[in-house]
């Protein structure tokens, strides 16, 4: 047995989820391709997947096996890259987590260009406001915003953001218009779990620094579920500057305390830490940070 096929082979089905779309990837038969995992399994002396007529799951032995194999797999692609042996363009699937507004303003526009780029490649993208445990969810890259604490994963800022406080034109009728950070504690505002401090919210202005207590009877961990209390007249919300780019948020939205904002905080990609990249993987990092510089709206570049 190639033990190097096997995991590749091996890498796919558990990725398609599929032994016929492997088999019709590779032009051999879906018998060969059972043949293949039959070794494996009898070489591991483990059963790797779970087969019914309707479904394909990985074991537990098989989800094991799938974060060792993809690491085998990409470091033997890093290696023939950076030896010069393989000429062709990056090319496979990458898997990329995102939060959910942020890909689909500014994550599947690009997709076009990027798979455009490279014919060969393919991606999955999975949009959460969740943060998730990218191995077990099989994640190659995932997109956060703010500061990363988890020191098992490498992270590249590929640009920055700061918040803007809105509310609808109906609250603030009802209620008033804050004029300086400090009148929010006499305000309803809506409290986005997800913040560093989400009952503390701080603002940088030309007179200095605040940090103003804020709450609300509306609490969430979702980002959507703020921009929609918010525009149903609920509060005041604090929400990243780049959702302005979306004309229904933007048009039902007002944007207050222009005179202070949140400092910035960096949007980075982040991977577990591996000693190889994929060829893919690598490019679509180096394809974000490219894209991203562009934007005004998020860039980083010329940041320290």
């Amino acid at each position: 047995m190639d033990l190097l096929a096997a995991l590749r082979i091996f890498t796919r089905i558990a990725e398609t989820g599929s032994f016929s779309a492997v088999a019709r990837e590779m032009n051999a038969t879906q018998p060969a391709v059972s043949r293949q995992i039959a070794a494996l399994e009898a070489h591991l002396g483990a059963r790797l997947f779970q087969r019914s007529t309707r479904s394909l799951t990985l074991t537990e032995d098989g989800r094991e096996l799938m974060s060792h194999a993809r690491a085998v797999t990409e470091a033997v692609e890093a290696t023939e890259a950076a030896i010069g042996q393989r000429r062709v363009s990056p090319a496979g699937l990458v898997r990329l987590g995102c939060p959910g507004v942020f890909g689909r303003l500014y994550v599947a526009p690009r997709l076009p260009l990027l798979l455009g780029r490279y014919p060969q490649m393919s991606i999955d993208l999975s949009m959460t406001d969740q943060v998730v445990d990218m191995v077990q969810e099989g994640l190659d890259l995932s997109i956060r915003v703010g500061e990363v604490q988890d020191a098992s994963l490498v992270a590249r800022r590929i640009g920055s953001t700061t918040a803007i406080a809105v509310a609808s034109e109906a609250y603030l009728a009802r209620a008033g218009t804050p004029l300086h950070p400090s009148d929010l504690s006499r305000h309803e505002c809506i409290i986005f779990n997800r913040l560093p401090q989400p009952g503390t919210w701080n603002f940088e202005g030309a007179d200095g620094k605040f940090a103003v207590p804020v709450a609300g009877r509306m609490r969430t961990n979702g980002i959507e579920a703020v921009i929609e209390a918010a525009m149903s007249g609920m509060g005041v919300a604090l929400v990243p500057v780049w959702m302005m780019r979306d004309d229904t948020i933007a048009s039902r939205l007002q944007q207050i305390l222009q005179a202070w904002r949140p400092a910035r905080r960096p949007i980075s990609v982040v991977y577990p830490s591996r000693r190889f990249l994929a060829p893919r993987t690598r490019a679509v990092i180096d394809f974000l940070v490219d894209e991203f510089r562009l934007d005004p709206m998020i860039s980083a570049y010329g940041e320290v």
